[in-house]
């Protein structure tokens, strides 16, 4: 292998090789990480555990969206679920005299 001159490079010249070789390493490593990852995961399986359960993670959980708890009288694709901003509809129908509880959903018996 011939030695390279540094010395006579320029800083563009210089700074080329580098990123190359920053995103070589990267690559070699997340692809090193990927297959030490399959390997644990393949282990934990065949001793009936997922990794996850072996190593504490926690599985992440969805919020259920929360059910509607008021509807509007006359077009009931309004609806709210009594949290966050109030919508006009119900802002209108309190300014008028109407009451929040006159728009409850009943639950079904």
């Amino acid at each position: 292998m011939s030695r390279i001159d540094l010395n006579s490079m320029s800083l563009d010249d210089l700074k080329k090789p580098q990123k190359d070789v920053g995103k070589a390493i990267d690559g070699y490593e997340q692809k090193q990480r990927k297959e030490a990852l399959t390997a644990a995961e393949a282990v934990a399986r065949e001793h009936g555990f997922t990794l996850a359960e072996l190593t504490g993670a926690s599985i992440k959980k969805t919020k259920a969206a929360s059910p509607p708890k008021y509807r509007h009288p006359e077009n009931s694709d309004q609806t709210w679920t009594g949290r966050g901003r109030q919508p006009d509809w119900m802002k209108e129908a309190i300014e008028n005299g109407h009451t929040k509880d006159e728009f409850l959903i009943s639950p079904a018996s």
